[in-house]
Parts: C-alpha cells; structure tokens; sequence
C-alpha cells in the first residue's frame, strides 16, 4: 500500500464502485439493481439518489465513461430531480464520498444560498490558485495538473432548469498537458455552491491518501509518503 500526495492525481485504485459503495452503505441509502444493470442507492430521506451507471455506459466526460450519477429532489415523491452531477472513472473516490457525506446531512439538498465564490475559496484555502483571467470562476492546482471551472455544460447533462446556455462547475485532471485527462466531473447548473465546494475542497486536501496503483500517467507527479 503506498500513501501518496497529491489527492487529485491518485486516481481511484480501481475501487470506485466498492469505495464508494461502502460509504453509501454506511450512510444507511438502500441500493436496488436496475434493468440497466446498474445500481441505484437512495437515500433514507428519499431526497438523494446516487447511481453505479458505468455498465451502462450513458455518455462520456472527456473522453472517458461516467461511473457515478448524483441527483437530489425537492420532494420524495417527485419524479424529476433538481440537479444531476456525473463523474468518470478515476475520480479520487474521498473527494466523492465526502461529497456525499455533505448531501447526507443537508435538510434540502436540492437548495442552497452560497455563492461561486464558495468554491473558490475552499480551493484557494488549500494553496490552489485562481486563474489570472477569470479568478472569479477558475482556480487551478500548484502543479497545474487539475482545474475546478465554473464553465458552460457540456451536452446530456440534465437539470431541473430548463433555459439554454447555463454555466456549471466542472472538475478534471490532466497529469500531462495534451494527453487523456485522468478523470472529469461535471455539476449541473442547479448543484448547490457550497456542495460543489465540499467535493473541490476534498479534492485539493494535502492529506495522504492510500493506494495499490496509481495512475501511469501521473507517476512522475506523486509523492509517496510513505509505504505500509
């Protein structure tokens, strides 16, 4: 097992599903597999969904497939969800988890008062720094590996609002400038700022994370700490 820094460039150690799984299980979501051959995890107040989709194999985020879908409603019973996010195969899985530790505890997890600058500043917290052309929507890792951007959304990327043209946060890493990214996500427009930042503050903590491999593409930019 290697300990390695930093976080955003660890990759998911092959254990996206199980990790992520475990967290879910231990939050006390029920989890049903569906005809689509994926799992579907709902929370215990009903407001929030999460869905292992990468057997389905929906769409892709910078060239690689979505593995998780997180949504929240407004009311158990409604049928549309607010807001979606989507993340890739890759993504570091503590900044996901921690993202729905944060959904977990919200009321309303559909709402929020925060602004953009929530996200920025929990990045900027942690030595990220902002974008010298936009400060206002992007800041950028020390390495300038990974970016967290407040951009315009892709297509397929469902929301509960239905105007064109609406700006999201999206999040990926790209260990060397012109080759695959490692991994992406991407915030619809009615994702909550301050959720946003919890998984942006995440992803940029300088703590040590353990994994069995690490992504090829970002040995040379790891830190081991230490081996056990």
């Amino acid at each position: 097992m290697y300990w390695v820094t930093p976080r955003h460039l660890a990759g998911d150690d092959d254990a996206l599903a199980e990790r992520i799984g475990d967290t879910l299980a231990s939050l006390g979501w029920r989890m049903w597999p569906t005809a689509r051959h994926t799992l579907l995890y709902i929370s215990p107040n009903g407001l929030c969904g999460a869905e292992w989709i990468l057997a389905a194999y929906p769409f892709e985020l910078g060239g690689l497939p979505v593995a998780w879908q997180l949504s929240a409603r407004s009311r158990a019973t409604s049928v549309m969800s607010e807001w979606n996010a989507y993340f890739t195969t890759g993504v570091p899985y503590e900044a996901l988890a921690d993202l729905l530790v944060a959904m977990d505890v919200r009321e309303e997890p559909d709402t929020g008062i925060a602004g953009p600058e929530t996200v920025l500043a929990a990045l900027t917290a942690r030595g990220w720094i902002r974008d010298v052309d936009r400060p206002r929507t992007t800041a950028t890792d020390p390495g300038f590996s990974s970016s967290v951007s407040l951009e315009m959304l892709p297509p397929l990327i469902q929301d509960a609002d239905p105007r064109p043209d609406l700006a999201g946060w999206q999040a990926w890493a790209e260990p060397v400038l012109g080759a695959p990214y490692l991994w992406c996500a991407t915030f619809s427009a009615s994702v909550p700022h301050d959720l946003v930042a919890a998984f942006a503050s995440s992803l940029a903590s300088p703590a040590p994370v353990p994994r069995r491999t690490v992504p090829k593409s970002a040995e040379g930019r790891l830190t081991v700490v230490r081996r056990s």
